[in-house]
């Protein structure tokens, strides 16, 4: 396969798996369960470790973006694709939470319309940075680097704000 159809046929790949997660994810939430799943399971700690693992992702984030800057490339690498992998971890878990526990958890706070704009810009940046994560870490790994530059430009504002967003949704339910 040439590089040119192998980076087309991955790419296409990529917009597969994110638009698949998604649904699920969609489902999962919004979907019917089997009768008596819920509570089989206690995931009860689920949310608070989604938090930890959005906060670390995070930090990552920014230590993988100052590891760049100093042109520590290798440990860069190292640092972003463990982010990659804290986003993966949050992602099985929510998915294992919303499995065992049905439906969204209900706002009750104040700040209403606050929490809505967080959420809603939250759940809308979500479903987008899944194939920029995914193309930005693909780049990278295949030394793509002017295209990956070019996509980390846009991927790592969003995944940070995706990942604080997913903190203080929980801050704020929580």
């Amino acid at each position: 396969m040439k590089n040119v159809d192998q980076d087309r046929f991955f790419v296409k790949i990529i917009y597969i798996v994110s638009a698949v997660l998604s649904l699920a994810v969609a489902f999962l939430i919004l979907g019917p369960r089997p009768d008596g799943i819920e509570g089989v399971l206690d995931v009860s700690l689920l949310p608070k470790l989604n938090a930890t693992l959005n906060i670390t992702t995070a930090i990552l984030l920014v230590w993988g973006f100052l590891l760049i800057k100093k042109k520590k490339r290798e440990f860069h690498k190292n640092v972003m694709l463990t982010a990659f992998g804290t986003s993966a971890l949050f992602l099985i878990s929510y998915v294992i939470y919303h499995w065992f526990k049905s439906g969204p958890k209900t706002y009750t706070g104040d700040w209403t319309t606050i929490y809505f704009i967080i959420l809603i810009s939250h759940i809308i940046l979500a479903v987008v940075i899944l194939p920029l994560a995914m193309l930005t870490l693909y780049r990278g790994w295949n030394s793509q680097l002017k295209q990956h530059r070019t996509i980390a430009r846009i991927t790592l504002p969003l995944w940070l704000y995706v990942s604080i967003t997913g903190v203080m949704v929980y801050l704020m339910l929580y």
